[in-house]
């Protein structure tokens, strides 16, 4: 009877994990080998700050999960070892800008790899994913450049004004 308990708590984790999986924009998974007690608990709450889930969880358990998610089989290559993993729900690039700027912090620990919307990738893509400007960021950049021509007009018509010797129009 415990027996029966047990399998069925592990296939309820199974789900919950294959939940996290499929609502998660990207998730990293990282070797977490020689940090300190201190530097796991600063790393969870820059994780929390920024939107990030951060767990450790049962290698066999993830390998299960992404396979009942339709992730690719290839994906298990990354679960070899300890592995705690950082799922991003809002901003993909959050949790390997997080783990990849601990790294090159403590100089320990790896990222083996993860998913980028339920598709493998390595540890190159990873970083790659890290070096990314953040959504806001990304929002910022196109804004100025729609304002670009538009402030340049203004600044020419103002030009014009000053050289007629009229009063610039006032903003209203």
């Amino acid at each position: 009877m415990a027996n029966i308990k047990n399998i069925e708590m592990k296939a309820q984790q199974v789900e919950e994990i294959r939940a996290r999986i499929e609502k998660a924009q990207s998730m990293v998974v990282f070797d977490y080998r020689g940090l300190t007690v201190e530097e796991v608990t600063n790393l969870r709450k820059d994780m929390r700050n920024a939107g990030v889930e951060y767990v450790v969880l049962k290698n066999g358990m993830v390998e299960r999960a992404a396979q009942a998610a339709g992730i690719d089989a290839s994906f298990g290559e990354h679960l070899k070892g300890p592995s705690a993993f950082a799922f991003g729900y809002d901003d993909p690039v959050a949790p390997a800008r997080i783990l990849r700027d601990s790294v090159k912090k403590l100089k320990k620990c790896a990222i083996k790899g993860g998913l980028i919307n339920g598709t493998v990738a390595n540890a190159a893509a990873m970083e790659t994913l890290a070096d990314l400007p953040s959504r806001e960021q990304l929002i910022a950049r196109l804004l100025g450049s729609m304002m670009s021509p538009i402030s340049g007009f203004v600044i020419a018509l103002d030009q014009i004004a000053k050289k007629r010797g009229e009063p610039a129009a006032a903003a209203e």
